[in-house]
């Protein structure tokens, strides 16, 4: 089977190329390199010990694309390529819908027009919004509070009406919790321009000295130690989630809709500590104002997951911690030589 990974240089991308291909996967990478490093792909490369085939294009660009599905079979697709950021989108709403909205429609548009119907779509635990309960379900009330949320919810009603007006598409939408870690080779792994979107590249360049301290944003919510409390799931558990979707896409006979998280809520001093543990750093941090629109408490409900992908995460806080210090120490600019 020959995969195209849109998205394929970017963090979770980069980490569920080297799981196809190990599988036995064809891949053929797809990216605009706008938020990802050409290197990435270089180190991929390394750790497979094979070429990847690489076409630079934006999704947004219907030539970009046909040019890819000209020269190969394409059987499935797993559509990563986005922008990410909730406070830029925010700021720039006009173009993360013209990304993240028009380009997956362009990328349908041209699958259809080449007979490739299936895909699996990067969604987001975003979409829930502000859940009055946890663990988070499926069939919870969506309510994305932010243009970065509400574009992959825009994207998850556009597949299920494409499937409604074709039956043959196959389509698996995977709502992500919080993606942490890296490869335990050290090689790959999250390298965020300028400013990150995260808590864990915060911790580990405060970590590895690149900032003087981490800001933690409130500790007077109800949780155990007052601060925000999050389900923080490894990169790879992630990648294999989009894996057996790919083993198993051909079995739905309608569009699924899967949480991937672990079903455990660490708070942001729990992961400073469980850090700090794995690197024998120590990491400053100060206690600063809540921002707008954080909750206090967001974890996933898996067993969905488990049911119909046979997959649940295996990999914990700990080693989540020591495969971030491992890329972070190892390469403490990222993917800048």
């Amino acid at each position: 089977m020959k995969v195209l990974v849109t998205g394929g240089a970017g963090y979770i991308g980069s980490h569920t190329v080297v799981l196809l291909i190990e599988a036995g996967y064809e891949v053929v990478v797809f990216d605009n390199f706008s938020n990802a490093s050409k290197e990435s792909i270089r180190r991929v490369e390394a750790i497979v010990g094979k070429k990847i085939v690489v076409v630079e294009g934006d999704i947004r660009y219907r030539e970009d694309l046909a040019k890819v599905f000209s020269s190969h079979k394409i059987d499935a697709v797993i559509h990563f390529a986005g922008l990410k950021a909730v406070g830029e989108s925010v700021e720039q709403p006009l173009r993360y819908y013209d990304n993240n909205v028009n380009g997956s429609v362009v990328l349908c548009e041209v699958m259809s027009e080449y007979n490739c119907k299936s895909i699996i779509f990067s969604s987001s635990a975003t979409v829930y919004g502000d859940p009055h309960t946890t663990p988070i379900l499926e069939d919870f009330p969506l309510s994305a509070t932010n243009p970065y949320g509400r574009s992959k919810l825009m994207v998850e009603e556009i597949l299920r009406d494409v499937y409604l007006s074709d039956n043959e598409w196959k389509i698996v939408l995977l709502r992500y919790f919080n993606p942490v870690g890296a490869h335990a080779s050290g090689t790959i792994g999250e390298d965020p321009n300028g400013l990150p979107n995260n808590l864990m590249p915060f911790i580990s360049q405060t970590a590895v000295g690149k900032r003087e301290y981490l800001s933690v944003f409130g500790n007077d919510y109800d949780t155990v130690d007052g601060t925000g409390v999050r389900d923080y799931i490894h990169v790879i558990d992630l990648a294999q989630g989009h894996l057996n979707a790919l083993d198993r896409i051909r079995n739905f006979n309608e569009p699924m809709t899967i949480n991937l998280g672990t079903g455990n809520g660490y708070s942001v001093l729990e992961m400073v500590e469980a850090f700090e543990k794995a690197s024998a750093k120590k990491v400053p941090y100060k206690i600063v104002e809540r921002r707008v629109g954080d909750i206090a408490t967001c974890f996933a409900d898996p067993s969905y997951a488990k049911e119909v992908l046979d997959w649940e995460a295996t990999r914990g806080i700990d080693e989540m911690c020591e495969d971030t210090w491992r890329w972070q120490s190892q390469n403490p600019n990222g993917y800048i030589i």
